[in-house]
């Protein structure tokens, strides 16, 4: 059973972010691969602020497939990029975006997870942590597409973390290419969207 969390503005992200990490992580440590320090950032963003973020069509592990522009004029979207399935601090982000829910859906925000891993991959991970709310997408083939799109695709093959905040109108708000090795702040990541209102 899922416990909601309801706390006004940012309150709400400011603790999360005090909360340790046993409590961010439903997966056992001994479980998640270790890839060790990476280069913080190995990429050339392609996209800038203020411009039409470009429209995708990714299949999601719920079935189906989601697009971009299907939220125009009706959600704004936070686009979550994350390295891979499985490892430390991804299966530590999105569990946070679980506790967070509610604080999102006041904003009239959606979050959208993106990996190039594969769909039964992003299954396992996703039901291993006890579910998520949001959509999760499979940018895996072709591979990396989107992430490449976006400049977000690395020299190994994975995206950068990186979060893209999108308003209803469709345009890029905010941009975090983040140090891959580190969970990005969920307090920024409420109060730039609160801009948006």
């Amino acid at each position: 059973m899922r416990r909601k969390l309801r706390l006004p503005g940012l309150a709400a992200g400011l603790l999360l972010l005090a909360l340790p990490a046993w409590l961010w992580a439903a997966l056992p440590r001994e479980e998640i691969y270790q890839p060790g320090q990476l280069k913080p950032v190995d990429s050339q963003l392609k996209v800038a602020l203020g411009q039409l973020a470009p429209d995708f069509s990714l299949p999601a592990v719920g079935g189906g497939r989601v697009s971009l522009s299907q939220y125009r004029g009706k959600k704004n979207v936070a686009l979550s990029f994350v390295p891979a399935a499985w490892t430390p601090v991804c299966s530590e982000q999105w569990p946070g975006y679980n506790l967070a829910r509610e604080e999102f859906e006041e904003r009239d925000t959606i979050v959208l997870g993106i990996t190039n891993d594969n769909l039964p991959t992003l299954f396992a991970w996703t039901q291993a942590m006890g579910g998520v709310w949001f959509p999760v997408l499979s940018d895996f083939w072709p591979h990396g597409g989107v992430a490449g799109q976006y400049g977000l695709l690395r020299g190994d093959g994975t995206s950068e973390r990186a979060l893209l905040l999108i308003d209803k109108a469709g345009l890029l708000r905010y941009i975090d290419v983040h140090d891959i090795n580190q969970r990005p702040d969920l307090g920024v990541l409420m109060a730039e969207i609160d801009k948006l209102r």
